[in-house]
């Protein structure tokens, strides 16, 4: 949008105009000081590091037409200024305003929960996109428009950046965008200014509690179960222990799916399934849909990460074929993502990077009773030590070979926190090996592999740097294991 009236931005919302004029002419909305210009409304946004009240007088010195505040600000009398309850609720209507309302011209799919949601994405987007469709994917991974791929900075962008790349998106032919939707994107109302056709609801287990995230569980919860507010259709993982009060007070069409005999999308007679240098899972449908099922990738989570995308691909039309087609070859990078090493071994990269997530990958890939369960992994620097004690513990007591290596040491030195995962092992029985260099590392396990081990390189995923220093040096495990092989 080239221009239009700040009423037409504020159409949507309840607001006080403190001073000026709502008719006042916009020829630009912007939440970054440094970005206002002549014509500019500015919002004033309250965040972890800065709050853009304080940054006022600089706006106004660069031109701004209008301002959108929280609290009394001070701005000369030709100076618009629009106070509202919560400056980043606004934000999202207007920003839904500015690009022409575009999750109108897209059919909208969200996925929110614990674990599964970039898993669940792919998969969404490989279904639609094998039955014909044109899907824009917006996740922790990355932002992918047509063939344009943008790496993410947060898992769910500021709802101006999703209403712009939503816009992009209309504007690319896409039929709809898929998108994971995090509890704090939930909790400071970037998902706000549209309903979302169908939202997904994963699980829910203890995580990203502390500062500047969620004050403690209920509170996590809480912001997770905004999304069955804002969709039409809510898709929810009926076997989740957290069920009831997660869809406590919803406003969508419920669907259910899950192992329980009461969903409505239920996984029976599911089955591990091994090959040469292969593992997946397999299962029969049951409910709306009936048929067999095949994955290509290993354990439990992926039966639920396959009924959520059947869940939603079901609303879009997609036939038996497609589905079956799309499910055996989604992949996602660095989340569980074999790489094929040899006939004899099974080697994978995961992105498991904190205890929880790596107990839950070691449990898994120990139901297909491998000879060995190598395990791979170093830990961030500059971050809390006790996961470097707990992923040593976890790894100890689960894997027959821990290969501690190093991860983003930043501005730590790698050996001291070798030194912690060690200590963590040192409260198991399990056995390890320490190599520093990540490369020689997994040097180390390829060579090694024994004929039925399962070798999982756990921490860095879909990454493809190391950082150190304050500087990221490219290092994707996808290229160091080519070299390996390569004898390079």
């Amino acid at each position: 949008m080239q221009s239009c009236k700040l009423s037409y931005l504020l159409e949507n919302l309840e607001y006080e105009c403190c001073q000026g004029s709502a008719e006042q002419e916009i020829t630009s909305v912007v939440y970054d000081s440094r970005k206002a210009e002549a014509g500019s409304l500015f919002i004033c946004i309250r965040g972890a590091v800065s709050d853009g009240h304080k940054y006022v007088p600089d706006v106004i010195a660069r031109g701004a037409a209008a301002l959108v505040a929280e609290e009394p600000v001070e701005a000369p009398e030709g100076v618009t200024v629009i106070r509202v309850k919560d400056t980043r609720y606004a934000m999202a209507f207007i920003s839904a305003a500015w690009f022409g309302h575009p999750a109108e011209r897209l059919k909208t799919i969200g996925v929110t929960g614990t674990k599964g949601k970039t898993t669940t994405t792919y998969m969404v987007k490989s279904i639609l996109e094998n039955a014909g469709y044109k899907v824009g994917l917006i996740g922790t991974i990355e932002t992918i428009i047509g063939d344009e791929t943008t790496p993410a900075e947060h898992t769910t962008p500021e709802s101006y950046v999703v209403q712009e790349d939503f816009r992009r998106m209309a504007d690319a032919g896409c039929d709809c965008v898929v998108m994971e939707v995090s509890s704090q994107a939930l909790m400071l109302h970037r998902t706000q200014g549209f309903i979302f056709d169908y939202g997904i609801f994963t699980n829910i287990e203890p995580d990203h509690i502390g500062p500047n995230e969620h004050r403690d569980f209920d509170h996590y919860l809480s912001c997770k179960a905004m999304l069955l507010k804002q969709c039409r259709v809510g898709i929810v993982n009926c076997d989740d222990e957290h069920f009831q009060r997660v869809i406590q007070g919803h406003t969508c069409t419920l669907e259910t799916y899950g192992f329980s005999a009461g969903a409505d999308l239920r996984a029976e007679d599911a089955r591990m399934v091994r090959g040469k240098g292969y593992l997946g899972i397999a299962y029969h449908l049951r409910g709306l849909l009936d048929f067999e099922v095949e994955i290509d990738i290993p354990g439990k989570f992926s039966v639920y990460n396959s009924l959520t995308a059947i869940a939603v691909c079901r609303h879009f039309r997609v036939s038996r074929e497609d589905i079956v087609q799309a499910l055996k070859t989604a992949k996602v990078k660095g989340r569980v993502e074999l790489v094929k090493v040899s006939d004899e071994f099974t080697l994978m990269i995961d992105y498991a990077h904190n205890a929880m997530a790596l107990e839950s990958l070691l449990t898994t890939l120990r139901e297909y009773h491998p000879h060995r369960l190598v395990c791979l992994f170093g830990c961030g620097g500059n971050r809390d030590r006790n996961r470097r004690f707990e992923m040593g513990e976890v790894s100890g007591r689960l894997s027959d070979l821990t290969i501690i290596t190093s991860d983003n040491p930043r501005y730590e030195d790698p050996q001291a926190i070798i030194e912690d995962i060690k200590t963590g092992i040192g409260k198991t029985s399990g056995k390890y090996v320490e190599i520093p260099d990540r490369k020689e590392a997994i040097a180390y396990a390829i060579r090694h592999g024994e004929p039925g081990d399962i070798v999982i390189l756990a921490g860095k995923g879909h990454e493809d740097y190391q950082e150190i220093r304050g500087k990221k040096y490219p290092m994707d495990e996808r290229v160091l294991i080519a070299d390996i092989l390569a004898g390079r």
